[in-house]
């Protein structure tokens, strides 16, 4: 199938993301507008901790209009590696560092109509190294057992897709390291 970008144009530039007007021409010849988000890329991070714990933050998205249970996350800087924004991140968030950092996978958040890339990755080997949190972040931090997930995921305690797709990403490799 093949899609042409007739005329691409930036119709608003924000401090996290920027929104694009596309027009396209369609497969069957029919042209439409198109509206993109434009990110530049996240990393979401399941800590692991010692105890078998992993470690979220809760936390108020406006969006959303409620307060939700994630794993700690953050967006790159332009041109970051996504292994250090994961280092940040978690120190930022939770207040921790982690010896080992290993990327388990990566998806698009959203490809309907985002560039949003969310890269996985596992920390372990976490140690205190607190780091200032973003001016605008008011969370808190919770431990939670690796067995009482599946739990708080079936009772829709978590409902965030990024955390969702996380530990579904990180099961295979919790399993080959037991």
């Amino acid at each position: 199938m093949k899609f042409e970008t007739l005329q691409s144009q930036k119709v608003y530039q924000g401090r996290a993301f920027g929104v694009r007007e596309d027009q396209v021409r369609l497969p069957n010849g029919a042209e439409t507008t198109l509206n993109i988000v434009e990110h530049g890329g996240a990393v979401t991070i399941v800590p692991l901790d010692d105890q078998g714990n992993l470690w979220f933050v809760r936390q108020y998205r406006h969006a959303a209009g409620i307060e939700l249970l994630e794993l700690p996350a953050g967006t790159l800087e332009p041109g970051e590696d996504p292994e250090v924004c994961a280092h940040r991140e978690i120190r930022e968030e939770i207040g921790m560092g982690a010896r080992k950092m290993q990327k388990i996978g990566s998806f698009y958040l959203a490809p309907g109509y985002s560039t949003e890339f969310m890269h996985i990755f596992l920390a372990t080997g976490l140690t205190q190294a607190p780091l200032e949190r973003d001016i605008d972040e008011f969370l808190s931090v919770e431990q939670i057992p690796l067995a009482q997930i599946p739990a708080l995921i079936q009772s829709g305690e978590i409902v965030d897709a990024k955390t969702l797709a996380s530990f579904q990403l990180v099961v295979p490799f919790l399993a080959s390291s037991q």
